[in-house]
């Protein structure tokens, strides 16, 4: 009987960085979300493949200060472990500084994954970025991560760190080991494939330690690498095949998945194991606009030794399904009837929000947006409410109910990419008229500029913005049956990771706006539709 497959990204859109744990017959997945707040979205599912949103760690403001946090900083890369009875979740939050970035590691813990979480319990002295926790079966619990060292030999030189934790006292305690250091492999792999040596995760099998990490930039040179040692605290010697898993041999133009790396092995009550890692889908030649998404590859082992998709130098779309029974979940509804007294998992706001100015209860049925001064391009908390882009064709539309009155008071759509790409398709006020207005900020404009105006004689406009080829396209509507395209296309490179930088995907979603002036505007959305045409 031919076994079922299943087909990559396992959790599409931009949530990068997963990391994975079991509990009995349940797996859990955490990923980054940076200065999207609420942070760390945390996934369930039974069979590996399947995966459903319950929830958010990090969902009280009182959690996570994202106040000023620029583009692509906040919460980096997160790891999710399980440990008698207590699951416990340690990340990043990163601020920019004047010459580097600021780094802060912190553990919460639940009982129960889907909340509460505790609040942040910070690590006093643990250094760098993306740390993780390995509890060994002499009841010792080890914290590691990477950091810069201290007379670094090239600007991306790191190193991985060990120290053990005292978890009760949430304290590093005894000496810290360097168990990694990748200058030791600069001659070996070259400089470049050793840059940011980074992600590190601890597992034991057959009495061995096995280290996984990434390195080589999250870009297209990314790569994972295994060690292995007899004693936690090294040495450790390289995997002979290093790295177990890259494309960058593979031609740009041509293959269809890129930046493979950032993993976290997981064993299967069956004895399989598999391995979570970020990549990306390239569309319109090596750009993608989705960011770096969840995949998922069986690992096998040989000679003490794990394998990521053995057979193959590569990573495939599609692989036959894990052996676990298939567990599905209810799909979600395309559209947000907003007839819920909260909003549901997929949508989040720019930073932690610091005033309620959004509501669904001031007029039922509605979700209504208070129109504030703060604007996209700043780095602050405007009235904007998102959800990810999860499809390489996709569209998504509103319906909304407007009447600006002032000049430079607006609401409607925006299609963002960071404070410095974005467009908005938005209900304005113009030389005294309503006009609907496509404003854009790309990488290479200095200020927002307006792309296209239309006069409108109505407060309720539908509204959508969607893919047609290779090009994002922005629409209205009057009744939402006869829609008019506005005369405005842009290539989906415009916002891709390769010109624009940065770490996320792009949103999609709503917004209410008042560009630096006070007023007591609202917007109303009676409804908003998420279509996602395919995924390759």
């Amino acid at each position: 009987m031919k076994r079922k497959r299943f087909t990559n990204p396992v959790i599409p859109g931009f949530y990068p960085d997963p990391s994975v744990c079991r509990a009995d017959d349940d797996f859990y997945l955490v990923a980054s979300s940076f200065e999207f707040f609420p942070g760390v979205p945390i996934f369930h599912s039974r069979d590996l493949v399947h995966w459903r949103q319950i929830g958010h760690i990090l969902d009280r403001p009182s959690q996570l200060n994202l106040d000023g946090v620029a583009d692509s900083r906040g919460i980096y890369a997160p790891t999710i472990r399980h440990h008698d009875g207590i699951f416990y979740l340690i990340t990043t939050l990163a601020r920019q500084g004047e010459e580097r970035d600021i780094h802060a590691n912190f553990v919460c813990t639940a009982k129960d994954p889907a909340g509460p979480w505790s609040d942040p319990l910070w690590i006093d002295g643990a250094p760098g970025i993306d740390p993780s926790l390995f509890f060994d079966d002499d009841g010792r619990v080890w914290c590691h991560g990477n950091m810069r060292p201290d007379s670094p030999a090239w600007r991306f030189h790191r190193v991985i760190w060990l120290q053990e934790i005292d978890l009760s006292a949430m304290r590093l305690v005894g000496p810290r080991y360097v168990i990694a250091d990748a200058a030791d492999y600069a001659d070996r792999w070259g400089q470049g494939f050793c840059n940011a040596f980074e992600a590190p995760h601890l597992y034991k099998k057959d009495n061995w330690y096995y280290l996984l990490i990434a390195a080589g930039g999250t870009g297209w040179a990314h790569a994972m690498y295994v060690f292995r040692s007899r004693s936690i605290t090294g040495p450790y010697e390289s995997h002979p095949q290093n790295p177990v898993m890259t494309h960058r041999h593979l031609p740009k133009e041509t293959s269809p998945i890129h930046c493979p790396g950032h993993g976290d092995f997981i064993e299967t009550k069956t004895g399989q194991w598999w391995v979570f890692f970020l990549a990306t889908r390239p569309y319109a030649g090596y750009h993608n606009y989705l960011g770096r998404e969840s995949f998922l590859a069986p690992v096998a082992w040989e000679g003490g030794w794990p394998l990521v998709s053995p057979g193959t130098d590569r990573i495939e779309r599609s692989y036959p399904f894990p052996d676990l029974k298939e567990h599905r979940f209810p799909a979600e509804p395309e559209t947000d009837d907003f007839d819920r007294q909260t909003l549901g998992f997929s949508w989040y706001f720019l930073r932690t929000p610091r005033e309620r100015w959004w509501s669904l209860t001031e007029r039922p049925g509605y979700l209504r947006l208070r129109a504030r001064p703060q604007t996209l391009c700043e780095q602050a908390h405007p009235s904007f409410v998102a959800r990810r882009v999860r499809h390489l064709s996709f569209s998504a539309s509103c319906e909304m109910e407007f009447s600006p009155s002032g000049e430079g008071e607006e609401a409607g759509m925006v299609l963002y990419k960071s404070s410095r790409a974005y467009f908005r398709l938005v209900l304005s006020r113009r030389d005294g008229k309503k006009a609907l207005c496509l404003v854009k900020r790309l990488l290479q404009d200095d200020s927002d500029s307006e792309i296209a105006r239309v006069f409108v004689d109505s407060s309720c406009l539908f509204l959508r913005i969607d893919t047609s080829g290779r090009r994002f396209r922005f629409s209205w509507s009057r009744d939402n049956r006869r829609w008019k395209v506005l005369d405005a296309t842009y290539d989906v490179s415009c916002l891709s990771q390769v010109v624009c930088g940065g770490f996320t995907g792009i949103s999609v979603g709503v917004f209410a706006g008042s560009n630096g002036r006070q007023t007591g505007s609202v917007a109303d959305f009676d409804w908003f539709r998420y279509r996602g045409a395919h995924n390759w």
